[in-house]
């Protein structure tokens, strides 16, 4: 990797460097393929700690507070907690429905017009399953449906 750039996110956790595109390569073949599942796979399996770390934190922690204040307030730390596993165990859920998809050969191509996500999209949100152009437009209706 050249000097001075940084992994970020999900490639940092899978511990690979951005995809090198080699010149005239048919998108999505094995190689890009492999890639993602390794990004995808390592995602996954550092939220499944997380979710474990949680139910261990949660279980040690259980305390019976005789001050209302205390007992409050760890209720309300927990409750934070199983709200973020909560999101983590979706995010994991659409994970799980994404290496599908690389098992079905239907990455990287838009649900909504069919063509090319692209690489560096994809590293940065593996998960996407809409191009740039579809996801800005349905995020615009959303905001027009909600105003």
């Amino acid at each position: 990797m050249p000097e001075g750039t940084k992994k970020l996110g999900v490639l940092a956790i899978a511990g690979v460097d951005p995809y090198q595109e080699k010149p005239g390569e048919e998108y999505m073949n094995d190689a890009q393929l492999n890639h993602f599942k390794k990004i995808l796979d390592a995602w996954r399996g550092q939220l499944r700690e997380e979710v474990d770390r949680t139910l261990t934190h949660m279980q040690d922690e259980a305390a019976n507070f005789p001050d209302p204040v205390d007992r409050a307030a760890q209720e309300e730390e927990f409750s934070l907690e199983l709200r973020a596993r909560d999101r983590e165990r979706k995010l994991i859920k659409k994970i799980e429905k994404t290496l599908q998809k690389i098992e079905e050969d239907d990455f990287g191509f838009c649900d909504s017009c069919g063509i090319e996500i692209g690489i560096r999209r994809l590293e940065a949100r593996p998960t996407a399953d809409q191009c740039i152009d579809c996801k800005t437009l349905a995020e615009i209706k959303e905001k027009q449906m909600a105003g």
